[in-house]
């Protein structure tokens, strides 16, 4: 008999073979997998993600994105782990759940969906999953397998999801990879696993108060999305392992109908899911694809988020003078959004337009001061005004929201260097480049900030510097 230290090191060690692709010889796995060992494996995994993956770190995005998940999750039994949400900047139409409660939203699928209840519906078919505790029971079901279709098992209940262009280690982590080659068939989600998670999300989405018939609808707009995406090579589509929608589709459809009234009226406040759309569609989505979508749209049907989500996206094809008219449009009808005075003052502070950027960038702080961006651009307008004591404490206010911002902390560095503090300027300028993968960059710093070190306090933070390059250094 293995004991419990024994049965973990074999399923971690497996676990770290999908996460690092590597290839090993058969090993036993075990009859049973405890809530303790999908915990640990959603761990070790989400540690992979948060190295390897482009994540988004906007917290009206991040935010927006755990209030959804958290509003399934008060909708479920009880579960054994907290459940926590990642947002991955990728244009595939995606979305997975792992063990341990690890939910991870590719920014490409609430780019392709129109409400809120259709983002929430894929959020509850996949915690259907979880709290069925499929990828354990299919382990469960395989007495012996090799560390090749252990990948193949971990990586069709993640949905087949790949990570080729962003990063060459997580391609091999998450790919369906040739070692699991004859196993695939067997290895996914089977018919049975996605119709008990079709039914049980239902139930969620429901219990959440959600719009039923959403579910269905979705599954139809990633059908209809399938053979038009763009801009997402590197992870393929929900569908790619999640097979015979249609007679799904048709079954989930006649027990919608079969709801009462009540629950069929039901629907969530779409508001934020169209601002953070529009964010997204600007900022962080491939921008020939976004071009074409505005370029697609009649002249009358421009929201005020519309023009300022089109200002964004021809701003990053330096298409500077449309999307100085694509701003101006936005601010005539959404002046006092906070949002619209935010990316428009972004704009042209970027621009080097400070005068305008000013006005606009101050208005927005007052009528939301928590806003991370926000602060972040008025730090540094107080930082281009050589005002380093106030730039340098607004830009601390933004890193506190995201901690691991590759931009904040190169931006604070500099502010740091410009203000005579040369051991926090590398040493900022070391997590920046960290965050920012490029770990020849976060050496260099770091011992420019080793070199500088005198205090206790200094010496420690350098400590804290190695330890999270040592969680890096392999990805």
């Amino acid at each position: 008999m293995h004991s419990p230290m024994t049965r973990h090191l074999t399923l971690t060690a497996a676990f770290l073979a999908l996460v690092l692709g590597l290839a090993t010889p058969a090993m036993a796995l075990f009859t049973e997998v405890t809530v303790a060992d999908e915990a640990e494996m959603g761990r070790e995994f989400h540690q992979q993600i948060v190295k390897s993956m482009p994540l988004v770190e906007d917290p009206m995005i991040t935010g927006y994105v755990e209030d959804v998940v958290q509003r399934v999750v008060d909708a479920m039994p009880p579960q054994p782990y907290r459940v926590t949400s990642t947002v991955i900047r990728n244009g595939s139409m995606n979305a997975f759940a792992v063990p341990g409660g690890y939910v991870y939203v590719l920014t490409g699928l609430m780019l392709n969906l129109k409400t809120e209840d259709q983002l929430a519906a894929v959020i509850c078919h996949e915690m259907g999953h979880v709290s069925q505790r499929h990828v354990a029971k299919r382990m469960e079901d395989m007495e012996l397998a090799s560390i090749g279709s252990y990948v193949g098992l971990i990586a069709g209940a993640f949905l087949g999801a790949t990570g080729g262009e962003n990063n060459r280690n997580l391609g091999q982590a998450l790919m369906m990879t040739s070692q699991a080659g004859a196993a695939t068939a067997f290895l996914v989600y089977t018919k049975a696993n996605e119709v008990e998670a079709d039914h049980v999300g239902l139930t969620y989405l429901v219990d959440a108060g959600y719009r039923p018939q959403a579910l269905a609808e979705t599954f139809q707009i990633m059908l209809d999305k399938r053979w038009g995406m763009t801009g997402n090579k590197s992870l393929p589509s929900y569908l790619s392992t999640h097979p015979a929608m249609s007679e799904r589709m048709a079954y989930l459809r006649l027990r919608t109908k079969e709801l009462p009234p009540k629950a069929l009226a039901q629907r969530a406040d779409n508001s934020r899911f169209l601002r953070v759309q529009a964010v997204i569609r600007g900022n962080l989505s491939d921008p020939t694809a976004s071009l074409a979508h505005f370029n697609s749209m009649a002249p009358g049907d421009f929201t005020c988020l519309d023009y300022m989500s089109h200002g964004m996206v021809l701003a990053r094809v330096n298409k500077q003078a449309e999307a100085t008219h694509a701003f101006e449009r936005a601010l005539e009808c959404g002046g006092n959004d906070p949002l619209v005075l935010r990316e428009a003052g972004g704009f042209f502070f970027r621009s080097g337009q400070f005068d305008k950027a000013e006005p606009l960038l101050k208005k927005a702080l007052v009528r939301d001061p928590t806003d991370a961006l926000t602060l972040f651009y008025n730090a540094r307008l107080l930082g281009e005004k050589k005002q380093f004591p106030q730039a340098i404490k607004t830009m601390r206010l933004v890193l506190k929201e995201v901690p691991r911002d590759a931009e904040v902390h190169y931006h604070l560095g500099r502010l740091l260097g410009e203000s005579g503090d040369l051991f926090a300027a590398h040493l900022h300028l070391a997590y920046s480049a960290l965050y920012g993968h490029d770990i020849g960059q976060a050496k260099f710093h770091g011992k420019r900030a080793e070199g500088l070190a005198r205090t206790p306090d200094q010496k420690e933070r350098m400590e804290e510097l190695k330890e999270e390059m040592k969680l890096y250094a392999d990805a």
